[in-house]
């Protein structure tokens, strides 16, 4: 059984890159496209950015066709800027449209963890297990254009329609539902009603909130910008080394 918390992702128009296409690259140019990450170490501090895209692949491997975040890929990279001396602070820019619930509430316990400045920034979507990813972070940032879909998990697979298999289910809701509420300003009670709003989505339940109402939900600390998070995660650094 797979558990999924993830909206439909468009597939992939480009076919895999050649050998002597990825021979040609530049060893910067790999580093970001094989993990996503850069440490940019020109400005005043050195932060690492880091970025959740596609869909969040957990035990099963996706297509290749699919954009992906790997996990394996993720979590030694969290670790790595947990216990880099270089490293001053981390940007986490999310545009997401969900995948594996373990494996995303896994990335988000490790961010949330993290002893160093955090800071988040939706573009396009955080959706579905995005959203605990996006508000693990100390301090979270949407576009005005972004979104944010909130629903309940899924499955894919077989299931056996038991009353064990729907409590497992409900409690694994549950632990998605105790981290946003702890890491965020929304209620239990108003997370819920959003993820099982029945008068939106017209194939399924849930909740779309664009930028501004992310926000105003208390999901989201502020609407902006990439120079606005980056500027948030510089005072931050700040006031790290007070």
């Amino acid at each position: 059984m797979h558990i999924t918390n993830s909206i439909p992702a468009e597939e992939n128009p480009f076919p895999e890159e050649t050998d002597e296409e990825q021979n040609g690259r530049s060893p910067l140019e790999n580093t970001i496209l094989d993990t996503g990450s850069l440490i940019s170490d020109n400005g005043k501090y050195v932060i690492q950015c880091m970025t959740i895209i596609g869909q969040i692949e957990g035990h099963d491997i996706l297509s290749p066709r699919n954009k992906t975040t790997k996990y394996e890929h993720i979590i030694p990279q969290l670790i790595a800027a947990e216990q880099s001396t270089e490293i001053d602070g981390l940007l986490v820019i999310l545009h997401t449209a969900g995948g594996d619930v373990e494996a995303g509430l896994a990335i988000a316990e490790l961010i949330a963890g993290m002893s160093k400045p955090v800071v988040s920034l939706v573009l396009g979507g955080g959706h579905s297990i995005g959203v605990p990813i996006a508000v693990a972070a100390r301090c979270s940032f949407i576009a005005r254009s972004a979104s944010m879909t909130i629903h309940p998990v899924r499955m894919s697979g077989t299931m056996l329609g038991v009353p064990q298999a729907f409590d497992y289910f409900q409690r694994m809701q549950q632990r998605i539902t105790d981290f946003v509420t702890t890491h965020s300003r929304i209620t239990a009670e108003r997370y819920n009603q959003l993820a099982l709003n029945t008068d939106e989505l017209v194939m399924d339940v849930g909740t779309i909130l664009d930028g501004k109402a992310a926000v105003q939900e208390g999901l989201i600390h502020h609407l902006g910008t990439l120079s606005d998070a980056v500027h948030q995660l510089y005072q931050m650094i700040d006031a790290s080394h007070e």
